[in-house]
């Protein structure tokens, strides 16, 4: 799997659109900014089919300093949630899917290999 970065996606969207590639930057990061200005004033974002954004609150908590192995207090903080939506969670299945298709399985054989035929 390849990492996309946001001037990749700005050439996609330029070539798809017609737009110039500075135009289409700038659109591109008027959107990721309000995005980060609702998210800052605590608001949730819907976009059907791709997902939700909000902020969901941690309670304070113990964990442990794997160095030390010292209990340490985390306190409470808020962070920002993502839970993806239809087509997202689809696309996002069938690339797990396609994964397991192709993992061999513990015997080193691909998986189909060796099963037997379905009736």
């Amino acid at each position: 799997m390849a990492t996309i970065t946001k001037k990749e996606l700005v050439n996609r969207i330029a070539d798809k659109t017609g737009q110039t590639k500075v135009a289409t930057k700038d659109v591109v990061q008027m959107f990721l900014d309000e995005i980060v200005r609702e998210l800052g004033q605590g608001n949730r974002l819907e976009f059907r089919e791709f997902g939700v954004f909000e902020i969901k609150r941690r309670a304070r908590r113990k964990a442990q300093n794997p160095r030390t192995g010292q209990r340490v207090e985390v306190p409470a903080r808020h962070v920002v949630k993502f839970k993806t939506g239809r087509s997202m969670k689809a696309a996002v299945e069938a690339v797990a899917a396609a994964d397991a298709a192709r993992a061999p399985t513990s015997n080193g054989a691909p998986p189909s290999a060796g099963a037997p035929a379905a009736s």
